[in-house]
């Protein structure tokens, strides 16, 4: 079995108010992450990441840098290659209507999601990204990932139309995600949408009997472990965590979350004597042109209850 380490990389200036003012800090706080003890945003992802010599995708979110400038983003490339790592595209469009000169014409009104968004709307935005992240620094865009998961059909074919033949925007956990791509059954497994190779997000079922999808500050280090072990011994041909740069710290902080962060540890090391390979969406197995609805992975009660155990340490 593969396993796809996935980090969705986003700047925000927690609201919409007085962004020059707020940016600096926020991009400071997402990006690194400084305390006393470290940097435990980006850097301390990529470190962990590169001392079990796994691979991580890196989806950078590039329009907050239509607003304060490319350097900033080609900062966050910088980073990521400098530490060997894979960077692709991920697009939050609540940033259009904070650009000038517009991106689209109908750039008025905030909307969240892509799925809000027309064909040629995505078509344009998704252009834009690529573009971006071209300008700094990344020689290859050939993946991508919606916003808050939050693709939709026509997100496929605005794929198409952009050259982006990967994609793991979906996710069966959110009802945002793929609204009308349900009727053909659960968000699972690898297919194929439009000639774009599409690989959800992996979504177990915990101890209780109730869907979790596999993120990092979601979910305890044995329910990772045990629903990796499912899904291998299900036969299943990858198995798709994603988690976001800011995730190893406490929240509204730049101090870390200890308890996070030995998760993060505990998930890497026991990966990399594991000896799954971890890699990109390139190296997943494609599509079937006719596959069945893969088997769901499941994990215990004990490794679910270690979760809220930790859910309510992590509040002190």
């Amino acid at each position: 079995m593969k396993v796809v380490l996935s980090f969705d990389i986003e700047v925000w200036c927690n609201g919409w108010d007085r962004l020059d003012e707020a940016f600096p800090a926020s991009f400071a706080r997402y990006v690194y992450g400084r305390s006393a003890l470290g940097d435990y945003a980006l850097p301390k992802t990529l470190e962990i990441l590169n001392r079990h010599g796994l691979h991580g995708v890196f989806f950078v979110e590039p329009l907050f840098a239509a607003r304060f400038g490319l350097a900033y983003l080609a900062e966050i490339v910088a980073l990521i290659q400098s530490a060997g790592q894979e960077v692709q595209l991920h697009l939050h469009p609540e940033w259009t209507d904070e650009i000038s000169p517009a991106l689209i014409p109908n750039n008025q009104v905030k909307r969240q999601h892509l799925s809000y968004y027309t064909l040629d709307e995505q078509t344009a935005l998704i252009a834009h990204g690529k573009r971006l992240l071209a300008e700094a620094g990344v020689a290859q865009i050939n993946a991508f990932r919606a916003g808050s998961f939050a693709a939709n059909r026509a997100t496929f074919t605005a794929l198409a139309r952009n050259g982006i033949t990967l994609d793991s925007s979906l996710n069966d956990f959110y009802a945002v995600s793929g609204p009308d791509l349900r009727g053909d059954g659960p968000l699972r497994g690898a297919r194929s949408i439009h000639g774009v190779h599409s690989f959800p997000v992996s979504v177990f079922r915990d101890g209780l009997g109730k869907p979790k999808p596999a993120q990092l500050s979601g979910c305890s280090f044995a329910e990772l472990r045990a629903a990796l072990d499912s899904a291998a011994a299900l036969g299943l041909p990858e198995f798709i965590l994603v988690s976001h740069n800011f995730e190893l710290l406490k929240p509204d902080s730049s101090e870390p979350d200890r308890i996070v962060v030995r998760r993060f540890e505990a998930l890497c090391a026991w990966l990399a004597q594991r000896g799954w390979p971890t890699v990109g969406l390139a190296d997943c197995t494609p599509p079937a042109a006719e596959a069945a609805l893969p088997p769901q992975p499941s994990v215990g009660t004990l490794a679910t209850l270690g979760r809220y155990a930790e859910q309510l340490l992590r509040r002190f």
